[in-house]
């Protein structure tokens, strides 16, 4: 467990850790993204319209307590690690209170987060206390004019106020820059710089057809790919040295010579690591996602309202991951015609 605020007296015993659930495809669930909630304070053109989406009624999303009982079940069937996302956490009211019982919940090791930063720093102190090692900070342009064409909001700089507050208490920092033709090209070099100096790793994603409506023709048009990036970054730092990455990691991770960071590049929209995916995604209405491009596999919030007894749900859950598709291209074409237009990523969970 997670070290926290909690006296040890009100911690919860250590438990014998359970063998991790295998899907057919043999691999391991340990990992769970925890969506708190669809409601976010950017409106990124690449994840929902200028005009945002329609959020779902607060009632129907899950409570904390609906959270914790789920992820606890989930730690029954091996998940060490969780990773709570949005639309943007840190909308959603108490969410450090949360996160300190979810770190006392027997077998969960790993609390990471992922934010655009926009209200994180006056949160930073109780990260660190929490024993939080990791945030995955949203971050795709340092300009703060394209910022702004970006995102539609003028946030950039209480995002870098974020960002070295992260720095300054110790906490690793992993910025994830979606790559966007046209739009933040010029600026890869220098997020990718900050790698040099500082101890960032530097993540460039791939686009996906998640703004709530657009669905692109497929990775072979996609212009700029894992290749194309790796070979833009060479271009200016030299040949990159892969480094070796833990099990069902999503990004090729690289290291510049005399970088004290590391540049990595996530194959998102290409999928070239589905075959060690080792994770679930649960929206913020508790539905269950086996993949990022599936349509949803199961309605966990209806067994959680319905009275499922804890059996119940963990027998649905080991069913729905014992079922997965083999990667997200066949995840995508069992998607019913009618949800072919992808839904925004503020409502999948990051």
């Amino acid at each position: 467990m997670l070290t926290s605020a909690l006296s040890p007296a009100t911690a919860a015993p250590a438990a014998a850790v359970p063998p991790a659930l295998v899907d057919q495809h043999g691999r391991p669930l340990e990992y769970v993204r925890l969506a708190v909630t669809d409601r976010c304070n950017l409106r990124c053109f690449y994840c929902m319209p200028e005009q945002g989406i329609q959020y779902m009624p607060k009632h129907e999303l899950l409570s904390y307590e609906e959270m914790l009982r789920v992820t606890g079940l989930l730690a029954g069937l091996g998940v060490r690690k969780v990773r709570l996302t949005g639309g943007e956490p840190f909308v959603r009211r108490d969410l450090v209170p949360f996160m300190e019982r979810l770190a006392q919940l027997p077998g969960i090791d790993d609390i990471s987060l992922t934010t655009n930063g926009v209200l994180t720093a006056p949160h930073v102190p109780a990260l660190a206390r929490l024993g939080v090692k990791a945030v995955n900070l949203s971050l795709d342009t340092l300009d703060r004019q394209r910022f702004f064409d970006i995102t539609r909001r003028d946030e950039l700089p209480r995002v870098l106020d974020t960002f070295h507050a992260l720095l300054d208490a110790g906490i690793q920092v992993q910025i994830t820059a979606v790559v966007m033709d046209g739009r933040n090209i010029a600026d890869l070099v220098p997020l990718a710089a900050l790698s040099r100096d500082l101890p960032v790793d530097v993540r460039f994603i791939e686009e996906m057809p998640f703004n709530g409506g657009s669905h692109a023709a497929g990775p072979a048009s996609l212009p700029w790919h894992h290749g194309r990036i790796r070979r833009h970054l060479e271009d200016h730092f030299g040949a990159l040295a892969p480094v070796a990455t833990a099990a069902g990691a999503t990004a090729a991770e690289y290291r510049a010579a005399g970088h004290r960071g590391t540049l990595g590049i996530i194959a998102a929209y290409s999928r070239t690591f589905c075959g060690t995916c080792n994770r679930l995604r649960l929206t913020a209405e508790g539905g269950l996602k086996t993949c990022l491009y599936d349509q949803g596999v199961l309605d966990v919030r209806a067994l959680l309202r319905g009275g499922a007894p804890d059996a119940e749900i963990v027998g649905a859950l080991a069913h729905a991951f014992r079922h997965r598709a083999a990667n997200g291209f066949e995840a995508e074409r069992q998607r019913p015609l009618h949800q072919l237009s992808f839904e925004s990523m503020a409502t999948i969970g990051g």
